[in-house]
């Protein structure tokens, strides 16, 4: 990716130069200038364009790298691999956990938010939800695992949204890179059921029935638990 696809770099200042480079590094990232999977310019490309010099921009990147937020990879360079410290930061405590283990968390997380959601849902949140419930049911017409993984999730993490807290949507935000590797692998065994459910679970919060839309959520992980 060539960084001159975001527009002209103003100069950086030259008090704290590593931090500030780092800062404007991260920013590329968050924005998705540089999106998670892909590599980022190469050394001399940042030094021009950012107007730092090398042993700066060296040390700017180690300090995301420390962070989480980027990987090096012997001879092919520098990578996005979260957006942010806390999602890179659980993707390492996480990278050691089980597919058993990866469902009982979710289950977990997305029964408490539909709950949750079920009592706090605003009309523009049901009205969203079901947008993202006929997205999901088209996205099945795709061969594509992380086409139908995106916009299950997508639907997922609205549902978490609904419960207007925000440290539970950043929380969740920062596990849904986790959850969708996993779930590239999965396969519902029962298309139909599956689409039931996800229907009956964004009418369970629109109805403000939070027993029932805990209940649903169970149901579509239930042919993942065995």
């Amino acid at each position: 990716m060539n960084h001159g696809e975001s527009g002209t770099t103003p100069p950086v200042r030259r008090v704290g130069l590593i931090d500030q480079v780092a800062a404007r590094f991260q920013e590329e990232i968050t924005s998705g200038r540089w999106p998670v999977g892909e590599r980022i310019p190469v050394e001399a490309d940042l030094v021009a364009a950012f107007g730092a010099g090398r042993n700066t921009v060296r040390e700017a990147l180690q300090s995301l790298v420390h962070a989480g937020l980027l990987s090096r990879e012997q001879g092919r360079g520098t990578f996005v691999i979260s957006t942010s410290e806390l999602s890179g930061s659980l993707a390492r405590q996480l990278a050691g956990g089980s597919r058993h283990h990866y469902l009982e968390l979710r289950l977990a997380l997305d029964s408490t938010a539909a709950s949750l959601a079920a009592l706090r849902r605003t009309d523009a949140d049901i009205e969203l939800l079901r947008e993202l419930r006929t997205r999901r049911e088209e996205s099945w017409s795709s061969d594509d695992p992380d086409v139908r993984a995106a916009a299950d999730l997508a639907l997922h993490r609205a549902i978490v949204a609904a419960t207007h807290n925000p440290l539970y949507l950043q929380l969740y935000s920062s596990v849904t890179d986790v959850f969708a590797s996993h779930m590239r692998h999965e396969e519902s065994g029962d298309d139909d059921a599956s689409h039931r459910h996800h229907h009956d679970l964004v009418e369970a919060v629109a109805a403000g029935d939070a027993d029932r839309a805990s209940a649903l959520v169970r149901s579509i992980f239930d042919p993942f638990m065995h």
